[in-house]
């Protein structure tokens, strides 16, 4: 083949081998072109995929933390329920503290006058026996006085 200046062109190796470089360059391009798309769709799958699993997370959070609170509401209003039943307990315990405690103090001050009536009557009971003595002794010292004066007229 002539060129235009003449000079025939020789196709070398390398000419022949440059057109196949050029196909096999535009393949190459095509495919890092595909590679390319290829990664830039993985790329995107991957952060849809990572949006999901995050909104599913948060959701999954919302909904836990939502169940964790009715379940503290449901813990304090069973506490609470307890707590508000001892409280009335205790107030009826109270109450009835104070009502035994009039009861022991009224109860105190009847047996404390049931005392001192029994002790009135021991000691009357002790003053009846002394006086059952003193008659006993004046009754004997009657006698006695009576046999003397009996004895002092006979003689």
């Amino acid at each position: 083949m002539n060129s235009p200046s003449g000079q025939s062109r020789q196709h070398h190796p390398a000419a022949r081998n440059r057109g196949k470089f050029q196909s096999e360059a535009e393949r190459l391009s095509a495919d890092v072109g595909g590679l390319e798309a290829s990664l830039f769709q993985m790329v995107n799958d991957h952060q849809y995929a990572s949006l999901k699993l995050r909104e599913n997370s948060e959701k999954a959070k919302k909904d836990a933390i939502q169940k964790a609170l009715r379940v503290s509401d449901l813990l304090v209003d069973a506490v609470n329920g307890g707590v508000q039943g001892s409280f009335v307990n205790q107030k009826l315990i109270e109450l009835e503290i104070r009502a035994l405690s009039t009861t022991i103090t009224r109860f105190m001050k009847q047996t404390d006058q049931w005392l001192a009536a029994t002790h009135a009557l021991n000691t009357a009971v002790k003053e009846i026996g002394d006086f059952e003595n003193w008659i006993k002794t004046i009754d004997f010292d009657c006698k006695s006085i009576t046999t003397a004066i009996h004895n002092i007229y006979q003689d």
